[in-house]
């Protein structure tokens, strides 16, 4: 099933490379990445150092990994939408008003927009180093490892598996519907649209059920084995804490000054 993760899929977003991270353990990435974003999800707005730290650290690990910083940016655009909202939250936030420019502002709106850019920036540069240097399947063997329900873990693998095939289906479909002259590009062309995603969905649950049945009669007992059962290196958990460690620190220091 991980055929369609290994670097034609969903697994594109990994970049293969030697370094340091990405050498460790994936199951200490996935913790050392949560607890860092936990870290920075708490730390109070108003300490803005404490985040220049903590962007200090998310950049030291992209060069550490050797990601290139055009790729990176790329993928911070997932964030435009959060970023969009915050830049309109001090124009309509209740409270003090200070001028900006000229232009009546929201003092709490302006720590809000703030709180959101930071935060979101951070956390999203944390996620983007995990799926960059781990492969979906590590991460999935990784959740296992660290006592997911087996239930989650293959929903999750066949989820992702399975994207892939209906993101195929849909382009097949938008080709055969341009091929017949329909161009799905305005208002007034959403029957045809609906009418097709309708027929997507059918296939896919139709696919889902054939392939469940398959799988029964071969002996699938509803999780999936971990066929790489071996232990976690210390020094991969003592090297992977480090990130949420400083994180840690500036967070009691931000909230203890």
């Amino acid at each position: 099933m991980a055929g369609g993760l290994d670097g034609r899929g969903v697994g594109h977003l990994v970049i293969h490379g030697h370094s340091p991270v990405h050498r460790l353990a994936p199951e200490t990435k996935v913790v050392s990445t949560f607890a860092f974003v936990i870290c920075v999800a708490l730390t109070p707005r108003e300490q803005m150092w404490a985040f220049g730290v903590h962007a200090a650290v998310a950049l030291s690990i992209v060069a550490l990994a050797g990601l290139p910083a055009r790729v990176v940016l790329a993928r911070l655009a997932v964030i435009i939408p959060f970023l969009t909202f915050a830049a309109l939250v001090p124009f309509v936030a209740g409270g003090e008003e200070i001028e900006v420019l000229g232009i009546g502002l929201s003092r709490d709106g302006l720590w809000g927009a703030w709180n959101v850019a930071a935060k979101a920036s951070i956390g999203a540069t944390a996620s983007i180093i995990l799926s960059a240097t781990t492969s979906v399947p590590e991460i999935l063997r990784a959740l296992t490892r660290l006592r997911v329900p087996k239930v989650l873990v293959s929903i999750m693998a066949f989820m992702m598996r399975y994207l892939d095939l209906l993101v195929d289906q849909l382009g097949r479909m938008r080709t055969s519907m341009t091929a017949r002259c329909h161009d799905p590009r305005w208002l007034w062309q959403a029957k045809p649209i609906a009418s097709s995603a309708g027929a997507l969905f059918v296939r896919s649950y139709e696919r889902g059920e054939r392939v469940h049945q398959a799988m029964l009669s071969r002996g699938f007992t509803g999780t999936m084995p971990d066929l790489e059962e071996q232990a976690t290196p210390g020094g991969d958990w003592a090297r992977a804490a480090l990130p949420p460690v400083v994180a840690l620190a500036v967070l009691l220091a931000a909230v203890m000054l």
